[in-house]
Formats: structure tokens, C-alpha cells, sequence
């Protein structure tokens, strides 16, 4: 059964467009993602599920039901917001049990959800307390506690980690998956952060000026991306975009490099019949950092290039370099990073390749090399 389906769905404010045609089917106890940059629609999309925005044209169901014309209070939804939308006059327990209340859910039955939800969400022991005694983590708990005693069926996030600091954020979306996994139950979550779509959803839908680009699971996305904005958007650090020209040698194709101290040209993966492109033609590299890496012994014939900077994280060290004039970012081990104008051996791992189009951003080979 389908928890929710978005058909044809279009949004227009007078005569400007933010949503040109949105299509998409959310299987029942599916977890779903909207994502991208500020503007691009999705917290739009958003608000006309939750009946907040109304629709220009298209269609919108939840749970099998045509909602166009139902209030929010109709639709069996619950929405969780960023300010966390708390009423600072009632406690804990009094925020949970309001929704209840309001449906005339007997006070027997509204306690034993509300110790339910509490218990589920590791909250009981603040039930007496006030917003204003509460962390911002312990604030968003609420919220969500508030959500899950309505037992909807459908579950709405609006950017709901924004507010918390970095650690809060990470403990928050573990708190959000095991929630989905414990109630089984529709979310559309929207979200800006690429690490939290690919940490959350089982689909994700990415999205630019009120169009989605792409719509798949996160290591489909972030293997295989539909073109150089869904490339760029999703994966972190991002994938590096390495503009040439293409060349054929033999049977195959090559692309050459500029290093500033070595012009090489690089064998790519690809079979000219399966690439939308011809040799002399234009074309942009597109590589994830964790391909580039220091040459080891066993590298043959290692790309040579001076590093602009360095950024430790950790278990690894982020190298930035110079090619054909374009900043490209690699991955090596803290102990083979060398410093800022120093020289280094790197090897191109061009299996995971892609090629695009410098002019409109489409993918050019196709399919995932190798």
C-alpha cells in the first residue's frame, strides 16, 4: 500500500513557480527524504502534505485518501517542526497528552500513551518539568514524544535537528531511525544536510529549484548521481569536478591532466559507445576524494602534484591540489600527508569514474565504470 503519493504536483505564488511537477510514491513504513539547498522547494512540499500550503495543481494522498481539500487536522498526519513548537506554560507530560486531550481520548488511556511514548524516547523522568528546564535535545524529544502519541498515519520532519550543536545532532538522528524502526510508520523528512539524508532515509529526493533531480536510495545517489548538482550535493567532502577535454587513443578514451609541474593523460574506463560524447569535445571529471589517494610501492607510473593545503581529521588527512586549473580534493593517511607546497605521488582510482557536460550538468557515459 502506498503512504503517501505526490502526483503532478505543482506550486505557484502569482506567476512564480516553486514546484514544477513533483512525482512521487512513498511506499507504507517507507522513510523518505527531501533534500537540497535553501530555496529549492522542499519545505514547500512539505507544508502542502501537511495542508499548510495549498496546491496550484496535482494531487496529494496519504494512506490511499485524496487530501487536497482536507484541513490538517483531517489529514492523520503529525508534524515535527525546528523550533520544536512546545507550550511553554504546560510540562512535559501536559505537551505530549495535548493532542489527545483536544480528541477526547479517555485520561486513563492518555496516561498510559503518554508513559509509553516517554519511556521509548528515554524522557520519563522529565515529565513534570517545563520547556525552559529542558536542553535543546531533551526539547526535540518532546516533540517528537508529542508526534507519536497522535499515532498518525504519517509522520512529517521540518529540518528538525537544526537547532542542536554538532553531538546533539548525531545522537538526535540515531533517536529518529530507531523510532522508524519501532512504529513502522510513513516519514517525509526534509532536511538541507546531505549527512543526514544519507544517514536516514531509505529513498532520498533531491531537489533544485522546485524539481527533483533524482530520486533512489543514498549509496544509488551517491554512487551513480543523475547529473554535477546531485554529484556536488551529495557526499562529504564532495566529489571533485575535473574540467578537460576528451581524447581518443585506439580504441579507448583518455582525458589529459594538468598538474602544474606534468601535463598526463589519464586512461578512461569507459567504451566510446557508451559515452553521449565525442573525442575534442569538452567534458568534466567527476571523482570522489576517496579515489585519489598516495601511490603506494606497487603504483606504476604515479601522478605527481604539489598540495595547495591540508586538512587532518583524523583518520584520514584531506589534500588539496591544483589540476587543469581546478581545486581537487584527495584523501590519504595521516602519515603519508605531506605539508602545504610539498610534493606528492597520487594514484587515480578511475573505476568509479563519471563524466558529465560542463554546459547543462547531465551524466555523459552510461553508466558507473567498471
Amino acid at each position: 500500500m502506498t503512504g503517501l503519493s505526490i502526483r503532478n504536483v505543482h506550486k505557484s505564488y502569482g506567476n512564480v513557480p516553486v514546484l514544477k511537477g513533483i512525482n512521487i510514491d512513498v511506499a507504507e513504513g517507507e522513510f523518505l527524504i527531501l533534500v537540497g539547498s535553501s530555496g529549492c522547494g522542499k519545505s514547500t512540499l512539505l507544508n502542502m502534505i501537511a495542508g499548510l500550503e495549498t496546491i496550484t495543481q496535482g494531487e496529494i494522498a496519504i494512506g490511499g485518501r485524496v487530501v487536497n481539500d482536507l484541513p490538517p487536522k483531517s489529514r492523520d498526519i503529525a508534524m515535527v517542526f525546528q523550533s520544536y513548537a512546545l507550550y511553554p506554560s504546560m510540562t512535559v507530560r501536559e505537551n505530549i497528552s495535548f493532542g489527545l486531550e483536544i480528541r477526547k481520548v479517555a485520561p486513563e488511556e492518555r496516561k498510559r500513551i503518554v508513559e509509553a511514548v516517554a519511556e521509548s524516547l528515554q524522557i520519563s523522568h522529565l515529565l513534570d518539568r517545563k520547556p525552559r528546564q529542558l536542553s535543546g535535545g531533551q526539547r526535540q524529544r518532546v516533540a517528537m514524544g508529542r508526534a507519536l502519541a497522535r499515532d498518525p498515519t504519517l509522520f512529517l520532519f521540518d529540518e528538525p535537528l537544526s537547532n542542536l550543536d554538532a553531538q546533539l545532532r548525531i545522537e538526535m538522528r540515531s533517536e529518529i531511525k530507531m523510532m522508524h524502526k519501532r512504529t513502522g510508520k510513513t516519514v517525509c523528512y526534509v532536511t538541507h544536510d546531505q549527512v543526514e539524508a544519507m544517514t536516514l532515509g531509505d529513498r532520498i529526493a533531491v531537489m533544485k529549484d522546485g524539481v527533483v533531480q533524482q530520486l533512489g536510495r543514498p549509496q544509488e545517489i551517491y554512487d551513480a548521481p543523475a547529473n554535477m548538482y546531485v554529484a556536488g550535493f551529495i557526499g562529504a567532502p564532495p566529489m571533485n569536478f575535473i574540467p578537460g577535454t576528451l581524447e581518443g587513443e585506439g580504441s579507448g578514451l583518455v582525458m589529459s591532466i594538468d598538474t602544474g609541474a606534468e601535463r598526463r593523460r589519464l586512461a578512461l574506463p569507459f567504451r566510446p559507445a557508451d559515452v553521449k560524447a565525442r573525442p575534442g569535445q569538452k567534458v568534466v571529471l567527476g571523482l570522489r576524494p576517496e579515489r585519489i589517494t598516495a601511490a603506494g610501492a606497487s603504483t606504476s607510473d604515479p601522478l605527481k602534484v604539489r598540495v595547495d593545503m591540508t586538512e587532518p581529521t583524523g583518520p584520514d588527512t584531506l589534500i588539496y591540489a591544483t589540476l587543469n586549473g581546478k581545486r581537487t580534493l584527495c584523501r590519504v593517511q595521516p602519515f603519508a600527508a605531506p605539508k602545504a607546497g610539498e610534493a606528492i605521488a597520487l594514484d587515480f582510482d578511475l573505476s568509479r569514474a563519471l563524466l558529465f557536460d560542463p554546459e547543462s550538468g547531465a551524466r555523459l557515459d552510461g553508466g558507473l565504470a567498471g
